[in-house]
């Protein structure tokens, strides 16, 4: 696993900073990410969107680590991002779907997704397995501390688990296609969460744009009352992700702030939310 990064794996923990640079549904996987590669691996971890990172000429050192992620590895704009961080001497790694593509054959290092082909316009076991792989990456940059071994052990048994869980998810198509029902008309959508959270929100924004042509925007739960809160009704469309984690109790003061407003919310909470369950209902 990750053999294309073992004979670099020293120098990138030695580096300054981690730099993610990638652009759309790559680009939501880094965010989704970065928490915990900051965790694991104590270095700042910087994630950029590849346009917007070339048109700012952003500073680049030969001591940073820069990590491209990209489907296809022909990305254009994260193509070009390559070329200007190999021109400053930064150490570069490539986590590509596609054998020999572009990425893979111009960065130092990197990993292959091996997801296989990816057919439709709307990426999706591309974005799983780059989360996927990038937290494998974060565990390999963090196994030699011994302060985060608890948390190394749990991520590798959550990872184990994980098949079974996701199909018991779609085991119950039937159920979201009756949600699916209930908001089939509407116009625009909010999509809320924290922390690693608001990643799938940007993730399913894009896809609910990219698949139903419906407007749909991302907005980070701790942000909701600094504007986006204004447009809340007993009409509008919102989506609230709420489980049991470390944001838990933030995000549930986003919920009560929705409520407020006559919102009427779609709230994704851990299955053994008795509690939740009981208020939402």
């Amino acid at each position: 696993v990750l053999g294309g990064l073992k004979p670099h794996i020293d120098g990138i923990r030695r580096c300054r900073r981690l730099v993610f640079i990638a652009c759309g549904t790559s680009y939501h996987s880094a965010v989704a990410c970065r928490q915990l590669v900051e965790e694991l691996s104590q270095l700042p971890v910087d994630v950029q969107l590849a346009s917007d990172f070339l048109d700012r000429s952003t500073p680049i050192f030969r001591d940073d680590s820069c990590f491209f992620i990209s489907q296809s590895g022909e990305t254009a704009d994260t193509l070009h991002a390559l070329r200007y961080c190999l021109a400053r001497g930064a150490m570069t790694v490539g986590i590509v779907n596609t054998v020999g593509s572009a990425i893979a054959r111009l960065t130092h290092c990197g990993v292959y997704l091996n997801a296989g082909a990816e057919i439709g316009v709307a990426s999706t076991k591309a974005y799983t397995s780059q989360i996927i792989a990038i937290v494998l990456i974060a565990l390999y940059l963090g196994q030699d501390r011994v302060s985060a071994q608890p948390l190394v052990r749990a991520i590798i048994d959550a990872l184990r688990a994980l098949p079974p869980k996701i199909a018991k998810i779609l085991a119950q198509a039937a159920k979201y296609e009756a949600i699916a029902a209930k908001l089939a008309g509407t116009r625009d959508m909010l999509l809320v969460g924290r922390g690693y959270h608001y990643a799938t929100c940007l993730e399913a924004a894009l896809k609910i744009k990219e698949i139903a042509y419906v407007h749909s925007e991302a907005v980070a739960a701790g942000e909701l009352k600094h504007g986006p809160l204004a447009l809340v009704d007993d009409k509008l469309a919102i989506v609230l992700l709420l489980t049991k984690d470390r944001a838990h109790d933030k995000s549930l003061n986003a919920y009560h702030q929705i409520v407020a407003r006559s919102g009427r919310p779609l709230v994704l909470i851990s299955e053994d939310d008795a509690e939740l369950r009981a208020t939402c209902r």
